[in-house]
Protein backbone atom coordinates (compact mmCIF):
# COMPACT_ATOMS: atom_id res chain seq x y z
CA UNK A 1 0.00 0.00 0.00
CA UNK A 2 1.33 3.43 -0.89
CA UNK A 3 0.87 6.14 1.73
CA UNK A 4 1.78 9.80 1.88
CA UNK A 5 3.00 11.62 4.98
CA UNK A 6 0.74 14.51 5.94
CA UNK A 7 3.65 16.72 7.03
CA UNK A 8 6.47 16.22 4.54
CA UNK A 9 4.50 14.72 1.59
CA UNK A 10 6.97 11.83 1.29
CA UNK A 11 5.45 8.72 -0.29
CA UNK A 12 6.20 5.43 1.46
CA UNK A 13 5.20 1.87 0.82
CA UNK A 14 3.85 -0.19 3.74
CA UNK A 15 2.76 -3.80 3.90
CA UNK A 16 -0.96 -4.37 3.28
CA UNK A 17 -1.22 -6.66 6.30
CA UNK A 18 -0.01 -4.15 8.88
CA UNK A 19 -2.43 -2.72 11.41
CA UNK A 20 -1.87 0.85 10.25
CA UNK A 21 -2.70 -0.13 6.65
CA UNK A 22 -5.99 -1.66 7.77
CA UNK A 23 -6.80 1.43 9.84
CA UNK A 24 -6.08 3.74 6.90
CA UNK A 25 -8.27 1.65 4.56
CA UNK A 26 -11.24 1.35 6.90
CA UNK A 27 -11.23 4.78 8.51
CA UNK A 28 -10.33 7.56 6.09
CA UNK A 29 -10.15 10.15 8.90
CA UNK A 30 -6.87 8.59 10.11
CA UNK A 31 -3.74 10.00 8.56
CA UNK A 32 -0.25 8.62 8.01
CA UNK A 33 2.91 10.21 9.36
CA UNK A 34 6.34 8.89 8.37
CA UNK A 35 8.77 7.69 11.03
CA UNK A 36 11.07 10.71 10.67
CA UNK A 37 8.24 13.20 11.23
CA UNK A 38 6.82 11.17 14.09
CA UNK A 39 10.23 11.05 15.79
CA UNK A 40 10.80 14.78 15.25
CA UNK A 41 7.43 15.70 16.75
CA UNK A 42 7.86 13.41 19.75
CA UNK A 43 11.35 14.81 20.42
CA UNK A 44 10.15 18.40 20.28
CA UNK A 45 7.16 17.60 22.47
CA UNK A 46 9.46 16.11 25.10
CA UNK A 47 11.60 19.26 24.93
CA UNK A 48 8.51 21.43 25.45
CA UNK A 49 7.41 19.27 28.40
CA UNK A 50 10.83 19.74 29.99
CA UNK A 51 10.41 23.52 30.02
CA UNK A 52 7.50 23.27 32.45
CA UNK A 53 5.18 25.48 30.40
CA UNK A 54 3.62 22.63 28.43
CA UNK A 55 0.14 21.66 29.66
CA UNK A 56 -2.11 19.08 28.07
CA UNK A 57 -5.68 20.31 27.72
CA UNK A 58 -7.17 16.88 28.47
CA UNK A 59 -5.76 16.52 31.96
CA UNK A 60 -8.32 15.88 34.68
CA UNK A 61 -8.31 18.21 37.62
CA UNK A 62 -7.97 16.57 40.97
CA UNK A 63 -10.91 17.19 43.23
CA UNK A 64 -10.13 18.69 46.58
CA UNK A 65 -11.50 16.93 49.63
CA UNK A 66 -12.64 20.34 50.95
CA UNK A 67 -15.26 20.76 48.21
Amino acid sequence: MRVKCVLCDKINKIDDHLFIAKRLRNRPIHTYMCDECHERISLRTEERKATGYFVLKHQKEEKSEWI
